[in-house]
């Protein structure tokens, strides 16, 4: 092993393999599982964001609404326990991508995601949600000149269409905000993106529902769904659910919609955390005001500060596993670890000798779109949102009102908008899916090696709507 992959190594000599927000002492002890038949007015099925906020805005909606919820392992395990904490007003995977493919709904989907993200934060005011929730913004950064100019380009085309809130700054300003060599500009996005504790988000959307009356079932993992009378009825390992209606917010996990799964591909992330900083290495790096901040390749690292002041660096590589299986091997990957420590100390060369205390990876729901879609089954009975490609959570808030709406037959101008009307295009079945996965992987990084300049697969991909990103 070289010199230098020796040291990133050492690095990670005490990194504990398990997710940091999940070591938290405040987490809260399980609930106990479903065993016999429970009848409710509404079922929800899955215990991360997604589904505590549909349990959570149907009792907001109606007090009166028996609800159920039942998560297969513990809330806040999985996807919602292990992101980086970037809770974005974006439902569209960032402007840009808004722009591709919904130019004509682009106005009303950033209200409405601003308007998300604003109840969002009253709700963690509302109850009581200690989660460290931090409206500073967020910074794309530029580390290739080419980025500079996508850049730009965005910042003008906001402006054009009236899309306050983005600040461009050059390599001055943005390294008086956080100080890295590799800095080249960045875009800020000042209001749009809050920082958070994940796994205290989901922690204390979980308490909210308990004190509105909804009954939580834990380790009860839902096995298949079938019609029973006028309503459905859900199976598990120990009882029965009946419910005259059904949210699914299984999102990484199978769908109990089978003709759903297509739609959507895991993708795993994985993240790493440091030791906490010294104070001369926080003033070597300043970022006082604590924003999160993404390069802007398309292979990218996501990083921000805790409230501790640790830093979190994750992202880059984005890792299919053949078949689209979820399993708990995938869960860690040391040679991800290694390659995104050599990465982290390229951008931060003046926190050498720093240490990672925590590496960790999860799976990701991730479609060809980068953004949610919704939809209806078994005659109206049953609701699905899926597909949020690392953007989960702000946009699992919206989704859950999306879900309800269709679940009540109310058109709103939730229902209205053509990414809630339409699909995504589906990923082709095995080998196909892993061939073309994996020639878009190496394509992007291709790009990011020339400058940006995609190639014929690429300008392929983008004329049919297609895309992989986590």
């Amino acid at each position: 092993m070289a010199p230098a992959a020796m040291t990133f190594a050492s690095s990670l000599s005490d990194a504990q393999p398990v997710p940091f927000w999940l070591e938290d002492p405040g987490k809260p002890a399980a609930l106990p599982a479903l065993t016999g038949d429970e009848r409710t007015d509404l079922l929800v099925v899955g215990g991360g964001y997604s589904g505590l906020w549909t349990a959570l805005l149907a009792k907001e909606r109606d007090p009166r609404r028996d609800v159920v919820l039942v998560e297969g392992r513990e809330v806040g395990w999985a996807a919602s326990g292990r992101n980086g904490g970037f809770c974005a007003a974006s439902l569209t995977h960032g402007l840009a991508n808004g722009l591709a493919r919904w130019p004509d709904d682009l106005a009303r989907l950033e209200e409405l995601g601003a308007r998300n993200l604003d109840a969002i934060e009253a709700a963690v005011a509302r109850y009581g949600i200690d989660c460290d929730f931090e409206r500073t913004g967020e910074i794309d950064v530029a580390t290739e000149p080419y980025q500079l100019d996508e850049l730009r380009a965005l910042h003008e085309e906001a402006g054009r269409l009236g899309f306050g809130g983005l600040e461009l700054l050059d390599r001055d300003a943005v390294r008086a905000e956080v100080d890295s060599p590799t800095f080249l500009g960045g875009l800020w996005d000042r209001q749009g993106v809050a920082m958070l504790h994940p796994a205290r988000l989901a922690w204390g959307l979980k308490r909210a529902c308990l004190d509105l009356g909804v009954r939580i079932y834990e380790n009860t993992r839902a096995l298949d769904l079938s019609p029973a009378g006028a309503g459905m009825a859900v199976r598990t390992s120990y009882g029965r659910v009946f419910a005259r209606r059904i949210a699914l917010g299984t999102n990484v996990f199978p769908s109990l919609v089978k003709r759903i799964r297509p739609y959507t591909v895991p993708v795993y992330d994985y993240a790493l955390m440091t030791e906490p900083l010294s104070p001369a290495q926080r003033e070597a790096i300043g970022w006082r005001n604590r924003q999160g901040l993404g390069d802007s390749a398309n292979q990218f690292h996501y990083f921000r500060i805790t409230a501790d002041d640790r830093i979190l660096w994750g992202g880059y590589d984005a890792v299919y596993p053949y078949g689209g299986k979820v399993t708990a091997e995938m869960d860690h990957r040391p040679e991800t670890y290694l390659k995104l420590a050599g990465q982290f100390f390229a951008c931060f060369p003046q926190l050498e000798g720093l240490r990672f205390t925590h590496a960790w990876g999860g799976a990701i729901d991730t479609c060809s779109r980068f953004s949610a879609f919704f939809g209806t089954a078994h005659g109206g009975k049953v609701a699905y949102a899926a597909g949020y490609t690392g953007l989960g959570v702000g946009a699992t808030r919206f989704g859950g009102d999306v879900m309800l709406d269709l679940l009540d037959g109310e058109r709103t101008e939730r229902t209205e908008l053509a990414m809630v009307r339409k699909k995504p295009l589906p990923f082709p079945p095995e080998p196909v899916a892993w061939a073309g996965i994996g020639l878009t992987k190496w394509s992007l990084a291709r790009a990011d090696a020339r400058g940006g300049r995609r190639n014929l697969w690429l300008r392929t991909m983008d004329r049919l709507g297609l895309g992989f990103d986590s």
